[in-house]
């Protein structure tokens, strides 16, 4: 492309400044908005999908009460060749421990596929409140890989975690909970264990996650504490948490452990099946958004070109009578389309950026996650590249069939018509 045909394409813009203004603010509004949406879902989904993974274990081993598959009476040789209808069946799994935990354990810590090992132990209690029992469940967890795995002490409110392994017969609760009961820090909380024994535990800790149904039944104390309330050694385990390197073996390797184990086995993508189609569905919808308003944008700079070629008739006419080929001619409006995207695209880049930094500092709370203080923004450099392309490619197929329109511009029917 010769420097002539530019400089001939630059006084056709000029010419028409404020048009060609409009076209440009109209892509520059398109990417702008495309950046700042997909800024924010982005954040969005990355803050909902925090609240799950953060707490979530990629696989966790556990015995599930359930009635056994191969009852007796299947056993009797006379029974072989029949079918037998057995109801009221009994739960054959009584113990939901896991046997030979320590052997697990060793096991897991030498595949190269996991992250970190994390015991867990739970079970059912009752909160007493003088002559109310409230039902709930007390977790025993290790707070230091907690900490660092799930994240534990973003979501404590009041009070230190690191207190239920520091200090004795100590607990943490639900924010829930404890206004419920009306309590906070340093008091004591009567519990009753599944035996009947009821146990004093004084409060060092409160937590808010943001969904009541947990917060209002939730507890936390150390393993040996949890122990104890259940009466049992100091090797009984009911859950083991793996976090693995790969997030997306979860599935295929929750299944390996199961059989290797003789344990059930529950995975991430299995548990939240359902969330990260939520996940899913944002961000389609939030790329279709935006790459709609990029295709507006091109209809506008497809209209403004067809007025130009429209008004500038007699000036194409000239151009192709004094040698210029169809070509040029459409190379003319090619250059201008381009441009329009070019300078157009290049400040709504500029304008996304400053509106997801402006949308990063305005205050943003939410009782599921009280560590977020501001909106959330995902700054990738996707976003900007996928923004640039599609303003490109929008503008060049805008600018397309009016220069095609334009070189096929007879000059002897438009100079005879005059």
């Amino acid at each position: 492309m010769n420097k002539l045909i530019i400089n001939i394409a630059q006084a056709l813009l000029l010419a028409r400044w404020k048009q060609t203004l409009i076209a440009a603010a109209g892509v520059t509004f398109s990417i702008a908005m495309f950046i700042a949406l997909l800024s924010f879902m982005t954040g969005l989904n990355d803050l909902l999908d925090a609240l799950v993974l953060n707490r979530t274990p990629h696989i966790r081993l556990y015995n599930d009460i359930k009635p056994t598959q191969n009852q007796p009476i299947n056993n009797l040789p006379i029974y072989n060749n029949t079918y037998n209808f057995i109801s009221s069946i009994k739960s054959s799994n009584s113990r939901q421990a896991i046997y030979n935990s320590t052997t697990i354990f060793e096991t897991l810590k030498k595949d190269d596929r996991v992250l970190t090992v994390i015991p867990k132990l739970i079970t059912p209690v009752f909160f007493n409140d003088v002559v109310v029992d409230i039902p709930g469940v007390v977790n025993g967890i290790n707070v230091a890989q907690e900490i660092a795995y799930f994240h534990f002490e973003d979501y404590m409110i009041a009070g230190t975690s690191v207190d239920i392994e520091n200090k004795a017969n100590t607990i943490i609760i639900g924010d829930g909970l404890a206004q419920k009961l009306l309590l906070t820090i340093g008091d004591r909380l009567l519990l009753s264990a599944v035996t009947g024994d009821q146990f004093s535990l004084r409060i060092v800790g409160i937590f808010k996650i943001g969904i009541p149904a947990l917060d209002k039944t939730q507890s936390y104390a150390s393993i040996p504490t949890v122990q104890k309330i259940m009466g049992k050694p100091n090797n009984y385990i009911t859950d083991i948490q793996i976090k693995l390197k790969n997030i997306k073996l979860a599935t295929p390797i929750a299944k390996e452990y199961a059989n290797l184990f003789n344990v059930d086995a529950e995975d991430i993508a299995t548990v939240n099946a359902q969330f990260q189609t939520g996940s899913s569905v944002r961000t389609i919808i939030s790329y279709a958004v935006g790459l709609v308003l990029l295709v507006v944008a091109g209809f506008g700079i497809f209209n403004i070109l067809n007025m130009m070629i429209f008004e500038k008739m007699e000036s194409i006419a000239i151009l192709k009578a004094i040698g210029f080929s169809g070509r040029d001619v459409q190379s003319i409006f090619l250059t201008i389309a381009i441009s329009i995207g070019v300078v157009g695209g290049a400040a709504g880049l500029l304008v996304g950026l400053g509106l997801s930094a402006i949308l990063d500092v305005v205050p943003f709370t939410t009782s599921s996650a009280p560590t977020i203080k501001t909106y959330p923004i995902h700054y990738d450099f996707l976003f900007y590249g996928i923004g640039a392309v599609f303003s490109l490619i929008t503008t060049f197929f805008a600018g397309w069939f009016p220069a095609q329109k334009a070189s096929k511009v007879d000059p002897v029917v438009i100079i005879r018509g005059k």
